[in-house]
């Protein structure tokens, strides 16, 4: 069997580059990278159709009012089966499997509260081998995933990855829901489509699709994310913690939160648990440092509960295979 292609340190620092600006130039990112252009895009090229790596659009704060984790528990020997089932529905953007007192978590985002109510009042009973079901109600994203980076490029390297280019002064103001229409479901898929590509399936022009990428994400109506196969990305242990902090800590958690590298995603719920996240670890033995980390860093806080990820099935849209590599099925989010 041919081995299956895995990145290198050059690889590595791209990645990193493009978690700076999932769209910017190869030419702009050959200086910083340390390759050229021709070279940046093959590699990029081996690591997109290899699901080792990809970029995705949203628009972000869209799920402020309408995401809720929830914690589920199969029938024994039903994960699989359940989570084939929940992975094909469109608001269940991401679903880990987990060890611990759940066996999945599920991700749900959906266009509105009512969305999120019916389901949870009406959903489970399409899954009878679902036999508990836990919901954490996401009232503010203190943290996102989209935020995390890989430590390849040095903090002066990244400092020379140009910033993100404002609209021309020509450019419309505004943008025809058709083409944000279009915009957002092509780079959802691939957050590097090209505007050629984008312009053909929108009968418009390049120039056009330009602009209007450039608008929308000047008035942050449109975020691109870079994100890695986690078992090859130097941070192979996945795991949840569930938390309870005084209200008056969890104000003041932003940054706390953001100097400690391996959280990627931290959430305030409306549960039993008013603090939940999301942590990548360099190996299981940081699993008991960063727990006192997190006691020292956050005043008054206590671990309710935590539970290592066994194998991510779905990330955000994107089915990923048993090494974590994104296998092409997407499913598009609400």
């Amino acid at each position: 069997m041919t081995k299956k292609y895995e990145p290198d340190a050059v690889d590595l620092r791209l990645i990193h580059a493009l978690q700076i600006d999932p769209r910017a130039s190869w030419s702009d990112l050959a200086p910083v990278v340390g390759a050229d252009a021709v070279t940046l895009a093959r590699r990029w090229h081996r690591l997109s159709s290899g699901g080792l790596a990809w970029v995705s659009a949203y628009r972000p704060g869209q799920s402020r009012s309408t995401f809720a984790l929830i914690e589920v528990e199969c029938s024994p020997g039903s994960a699989v089966a359940t989570f084939e089932a929940l992975a094909q529905l469109p608001d269940v953007i991401s679903v880990d499997f987990t060890a611990g007192s759940r066996d999945l978590i599920v991700t749900l985002v959906a266009k509105t509260e009512q969305d999120v109510t019916t389901f949870l009042l009406h959903g489970w009973g399409e899954f009878p081998s679902i036999r508990a079901a836990r919901t954490h109600l996401v009232t503010d994203i203190i943290k996102e995933g989209g935020a995390w980076r890989l430590r390849d490029l040095t903090a002066a390297e990244v400092q020379r990855i140009p910033s993100v280019r404002p609209p021309r002064a020509r450019a419309p103001k505004q943008v025809p829901d058709h083409l944000r229409r279009v915009i957002e479901s092509e780079l959802a898929i691939d957050g590097r489509a090209s505007t050629t590509d984008i312009a053909a399936k929108a009968g418009t022009t390049s120039q056009r699709v330009s602009d209007a990428i450039a608008t929308m994400r000047s008035k942050r109506e449109l975020s691109f994310r870079t994100d890695i196969a986690r078992p090859y990305s130097g941070w192979p242990v996945h795991a949840w913690y569930f938390m309870q902090v005084p209200a008056s800590s969890i104000e003041k958690l932003r940054d706390s939160l953001a100097r400690i590298e391996e959280v990627r995603l931290a959430v305030r719920a409306a549960s039993k648990y008013n603090l939940i996240m999301s942590v990548w670890l360099r190996n299981l033995d940081d699993v008991q440092r960063l727990e006192v980390l997190l006691e020292h860093s956050i005043h008054g806080a206590q671990i309710g509960d935590r539970s290592l990820v066994i194998q991510t099935g779905k990330h955000l849209g994107r089915m990923l295979d048993d090494d974590g590599r994104a296998t092409g099925m997407f499913t598009p989010m609400a």
